[in-house]
């Protein structure tokens, strides 16, 4: 008898994008003409430049496994409960462009993509959810945003894209990027705040010193338990820093409880994984007809939705 048969190796896990539909809309709504208007002279440029992305997006990737996760928390999130001025810095969206974010997610709809949207929960914690879900069934996930929050989510196969520019990275490639490792990113944002979501972070501590205390304690939590050998390391002004660690160590706990992703949110899908359903032809025409989409992106849509030419 020969050797024993090698054992057959595990299939390589499933890909399920994610994608951060909310970053998308507002590119478009910033970077498009305002020429685009709908039947009834509302603008549609946000719409249109989502499409473009979208369908670029379906015709490059051809995934089974997709959800588009939208923001439709922008006052009832449940942080907004933690700390009633997270994100108060933000502008409410006027009318035509919460118009146009409706159309959007009626597209994904139309197209037969699962749309992930809730009151409660941001875009980023109902991605966080859908891959924590996913990972167990034997999926990875492709997370298609450019925003430095969801690099949190990244582990073993799981990969983060910057569509825009082209740039991917897995968990072993978020260091490089933002100078800790990706399970230490809600740490860092506590520590350092984000100005984007109005979160103060701990006064007097910038990038290069939370990169510096997380790469020497690991973790938020150590570095509090531990904060009197602050004062001790080789790091400029680390006698002040520690008095600041100390002074403000439940803002630090508040911050982090605002930067981390949340991953039990509501999912309006049952199975592991959002698998591509049936586009909807009704509803497409009706949607390229309102919105008035050109012939050449009326023949994407129809055959990125399995749909024959009229």
């Amino acid at each position: 008898m020969g050797p024993p048969a090698p054992p057959a190796s595990a299939a390589p896990p499933s890909p399920l994008h994610l994608v951060d539909a909310s970053l998308y809309v507002f590119r478009a709504w910033h970077s498009m003409p305002d020429e685009f208007r709908d039947a009834h002279g509302w603008p549609t440029n946000a719409v249109h430049g989502f499409a473009r992305f979208l369908l670029d997006l379906l015709e490059r990737e051809r995934p089974r496994h997709i959800a588009i996760a939208f923001d439709e928390a922008l006052d009832s999130c449940f942080r907004h409960r933690i700390y009633p001025a997270y994100k108060a810095n933000r502008e409410p969206a006027p009318e035509e462009l919460r118009r146009q974010f409706a159309h959007c997610k009626a597209l994904c709809a139309a197209l037969g993509l699962e749309v992930l949207a809730h009151h409660e929960y941001e875009a980023d914690d109902l991605i966080g959810t859908a891959l924590q879900r996913a990972r167990p069934a034997g999926f990875r996930g492709i997370i298609v945003s450019a925003d430095k929050d969801l690099s949190q989510l990244l582990d073993g196969h799981d990969e983060q894209w910057d569509y825009a520019r082209n740039q991917r990275w897995g968990a072993a490639g978020v260091k490089a990027r933002h100078g800790v490792h990706a399970h230490q990113i809600a740490d860092y944002l506590a520590l350092t705040g984000d100005a984007v979501d109005n979160i103060p972070g701990v006064g007097g501590v910038g990038a290069k010193t939370a990169a510096v205390l997380l790469a020497h304690f690991g973790s938020l939590d150590t570095l509090l338990a531990r904060v009197d050998e602050v004062a001790f390391l080789r790091l400029r002004g680390a006698a002040q820093v520690a008095v600041r660690l100390r002074e403000q160590r439940e803002h630090a706990l508040l911050w982090r409880q605002l930067t981390t992703i949340a991953c039990d949110a509501p999912l309006g899908y049952d199975g592991a994984a959002a698998a591509r359903g049936q586009a909807d032809p009704e509803m497409l025409d009706a949607l390229v007809a309102s919105l008035r989409f050109g012939p050449m992106t009326r023949r994407r849509l129809r055959a990125a939705a399995g749909l024959g030419q009229e």
